[in-house]
């Protein structure tokens, strides 16, 4: 069995989308979402400096489009599950067919504007806390008023904040962390600093018409496998505001009998984890088109095609 999955935001870096969109078709597609969202897509995707694509306003719609076109470069194929971290959770319901391109598009443009009013609020960052004892940690975190928002399993938790609080955080690690590493986002996202946000995205979801999941559809909120399409935009919505539980995904992908899991483009981020917390579980990360036979021939022996 094999999991499609979708990395969040911060898997972005310079031209990522340019070797993609040598693919046929693939340049006209990502110019007809330009269009349909008011975002230069291509532009960002090839041309963009760091600084342009860590806004992020940017850099969701970029992840979200960058995901849909490398999986459709696949082909026809049938992963036993779908998820995606934060942002890629709404790459996941377009892999699952909750929502069309456009409107997944449309969706995570909006999520982007709003939580990017939201981040400029207050300063806010987050850091990543790599080892040390995951309850440890995160009653440490709420002593220093963080919030643990993505905890990533694999020894992973990150923190998000104030700048104040995230400094405090650098000079007063939890026991057995071994680093700090502050992450190259633009605000505390799922957390209440983005509550502001939650309100924009409820009214921008209840012009949607999503559709049950044709896969099963596996959530951050607590690695859940729901099958309304409904209570899948319910949950994306929610979800900005909220820890992301990506150790609980995977604790699902193990329950499901997950022998392989698949990160679509810009992948690595997911692969890395996933290396650590399902051992002998066979990954993939598309980073290139070069990476596309390679994972098809996985997808071919795990998932069918």
């Amino acid at each position: 069995m094999l999991v499609l999955v979708a990395p969040g935001q911060g898997a972005q870096t310079p031209g990522f989308l340019t070797p993609w969109l040598e693919l046929p078709g693939a340049a006209d597609r990502v110019a007809a979402w330009s269009d349909a969202i008011g975002l230069d897509l291509l532009h960002y995707g090839t041309q963009a400096d760091a600084d342009a694509i860590r806004d992020t306003a940017v850099a969701q719609p970029l992840l979200v489009a960058a995901g849909i076109l490398s999986a459709a470069a696949l082909g026809d194929i049938n992963p036993g599950a779908v998820a995606g971290h934060s942002v890629g959770e709404i790459t996941a319901a377009a892999f699952a067919g909750v929502l069309d391109d456009t409107a997944a598009l449309g969706l995570v443009r909006k999520r982007g504007l709003a939580m990017a009013d939201a981040a400029a609020v207050t300063e806010t960052g987050m850091a990543a806390l790599l080892g040390g004892d995951p309850e440890t940690s995160v009653a440490h975190l709420e002593k220093l008023g963080l919030t643990p928002a993505n905890i990533n399993g694999a020894g992973q938790i990150v923190a998000a904040g104030t700048l104040e609080q995230l400094a405090a955080l650098a000079e007063d690690k939890p026991e057995g962390v071994r680093k700090v590493i502050p992450l190259k986002v633009a605000g505390a996202f799922h957390t209440r600093h983005m509550a502001p946000a939650v309100e924009t995205l409820a009214t921008a979801a209840a012009a949607l018409s999503p559709a049950d999941p044709k896969i099963p559809y596996v959530s951050n909120k607590d690695g859940e496998t729901v099958s309304s399409g409904a209570e899948v935009l319910e949950r994306l919505v929610g979800q900005v505001a909220n820890p992301v539980r990506w150790d609980l995904c995977m604790e699902t992908f193990k329950e499901l009998g997950v022998t392989a899991l698949v990160e679509v483009c810009p992948g690595g981020t997911l692969t890395g984890l996933a290396k650590r917390a399902l051992p002998g579980v066979a990954t993939l990360a598309l980073k290139t088109p070069d990476d596309l036979d390679a994972a098809r021939a996985l997808l071919a022996e795990h998932a069918g095609a």
